[in-house]
């Protein structure tokens, strides 16, 4: 009996530890992305930079919603960016996050230029497969034999 108790003991103050540990590690960035309108956005490309994480930048996609969340961020200060093609980029520096802390951060894209690009490649000469037929070259000295019909 005396085991098992010493055994129940280590196991919960292990599962303790843990969620200190884990809650160490709980801190995020979310919101939501949307135009002036308020018409959420998909597809905004969402980077969260600090010097406190390892990769100094972590990127996210806003889904179907304008949502994001970007999480396992260590305590700090960040400055997230947004990007989308056709608005313009936007920058939110300065932002804290303490143990355990969730920031919410919604934000509004306003239109912007819209870019072109253009490419242009290099293209294979057209062969024609369809036709047969046989060709030949001729020398300058038979172009000069050929008779024009003119006389100098």
């Amino acid at each position: 009996m005396l085991h098992l108790r010493t055994a129940l003991s280590v196991c919960t103050v292990i599962a303790c530890l843990l969620l200190v540990a884990g809650a160490a590690n709980a801190q995020e960035i979310g919101g939501t992305v949307a135009d002036t309108t308020g018409g959420v956005l998909p597809g905004v490309t969402v980077e969260v930079r600090s010097p406190d994480i390892i990769e100094q930048v972590r990127t996210a996609v806003t889904d179907g919603a304008g949502l994001y969340l970007v999480v396992a961020l260590e305590p700090g200060t960040y400055s997230v960016t947004y990007t989308l093609p056709g608005f313009t980029t936007l920058v939110r520096e300065g932002i804290e996050l303490t143990t355990g802390f969730t920031a919410s951060v919604d934000v509004e894209l306003s239109v912007g230029d819209v870019q072109e690009s253009i490419t242009v490649s290099g293209a294979s000469p057209v062969v024609d497969i369809q036709n047969t037929l046989q060709r030949a070259l001729i020398d300058r000295e038979v172009i000069d034999e050929i008779p024009t019909g003119k006389s100098h």
